[in-house]
């Protein structure tokens, strides 16, 4: 049996160093005395129990309550799981309220909600499990997926990342980020016209570039036309130099910069030459009938009423028609009646049209622009927006 005798020739053998040391968890340091380890734990010396030290076995047992571990068998997967510096981690620590801590291949989980422990556990083994399948996952990927697992405990987000994969050859494999751009894009496919509507960073505008792509590659449609409105936002440009295309380029940026993306300069600038490719502000489409066309209406908040009218007749046989915009960012003048916001209103139960409308929770850009959209969108239901007169 320890005695206090013994257990005070064993410190003064190790210089004094063997009886109180500090235990770090969840960033709260506490005392544990040695004497409770060897003691208290294992039914050794009780005249080292001080009340401090129950005390410190008490909160460190509860501590130990709260966190829950994974191990993760390859190393290099569990690297790209938490990110660089943990970044991944740090993310969704953000997001759900949680803290994070890692040693070598293991993650610990430490929440006082039991149910998000297992959120949390059942998220990082599905995550690890796609990383093993070979897909690439970045911080974004495991915020859309612990806001899946929000919604649905059960939901598998391995389907959220694999199913409606758009494939265009050569540079880019583009999959769907989460439920809402899943249904937008099966509504890409099924019908002629679709109508996507949501804030900025959804990923409506780039996923239609994706498909335009697809059926080019694959000869469903001959040509891709873009368009959009030469409304500026907020502020007068003036009158701008160069010929046609050189005008209204600026406008048609987002189009370009999702095309370069999936195609490369050299590969676009062949489209645009032979003619797979074209570029045509909306004023320009009156009198048109777009043939074996897929055809996209940028930015179609700020089209009037009779522009939108006068572009959806422009469909032709073999054609399709995608419209994208956002409905909380109208820059036409006061009075003005968006042509987008009619149009969905007008032909919401008309067959072969579909209308999807994705929300502040399906962002995919940083997750600062959710942020941002999500306060402003507060702000605006609050009825403080000094600038909601000119929303129509």
């Amino acid at each position: 049996m320890c005695t206090s005798k013994n257990c005070a020739e064993l410190n003064k053998r190790r210089g004094g160093r063997g009886i109180l040391f500090a235990v770090k968890i969840d960033g709260i340091p506490m005392p544990v005395f040695f004497g409770l380890l060897c003691a208290a734990l294992f039914g050794g010396c009780p005249s080292l129990i001080s009340k401090g030290a129950a005390e410190g076995r008490k909160v460190y047992l509860e501590a130990m309550s709260l966190t829950e571990t994974l191990a993760f068998e390859d190393s290099g997967l569990a690297g790209e799981l938490f990110g660089p510096l943990d970044a991944h981690l740090e993310l969704v620590a953000d997001a759900s309220g949680a803290s994070f801590s890692t040693r070598g291949t293991e993650l610990a989980v430490t929440s006082p909600d039991p149910a998000l422990r297992e959120l949390l556990l059942r998220l990082f083994t599905q995550a690890y499990g796609l990383l093993k399948s070979g897909h690439k996952l970045r911080g974004e990927d495991l915020l859309q997926g612990y806001e899946a697992l929000l919604r649905d405990p059960l939901a598998d987000i391995k389907e959220l990342f694999r199913d409606a994969g758009v494939i265009v050859a050569p540079r880019k494999h583009i999959l769907a980020r989460n439920t809402a751009q899943r249904i937008y894009m099966d509504a890409l496919r099924a019908h002629e016209v679709v109508f996507g509507v949501g804030p900025a960073g959804t990923g409506k505008t780039y996923l239609a570039v994706a498909m335009a792509l697809s059926m080019l590659a694959s000869r469903r449609v001959k040509r891709i036309v873009l368009t959009r409105p030469a409304v500026e936002a907020g502020e007068k440009l003036g009158f701008l130099p160069g010929d046609m295309e050189e005008k209204v380029n600026p406008y048609l940026r987002p189009l370009y910069d999702a095309l370069f993306d999936m195609l490369g300069a050299e590969t676009y600038q062949k489209y645009l030459e032979r003619g797979n490719i074209e570029v045509a502000p909306l004023a320009y489409m009156r009198g048109r009938t777009l043939d074996d066309s897929f055809i996209i209406l940028d930015e179609a908040q700020n089209t009037s009423r009779e522009q939108m009218k006068m572009f959806l007749t422009r469909l032709g046989f073999g054609s399709k028609i995608v419209i994208t915009g956002d409905a909380t960012q109208i820059d036409l003048p006061d009075g003005k009646v968006s042509g987008l916001r009619e149009a969905m209103r007008v032909l919401k139960n008309v067959e072969g049209i579909g209308i999807c409308e994705l929300s502040n929770a399906d962002v995919v850009r940083h997750v600062m622009v959710q942020r941002i959209v999500q306060a402003y969108e507060d702000y605006e239901k609050r009825g403080k927006d000094p600038g909601k007169g000119r929303r129509r």
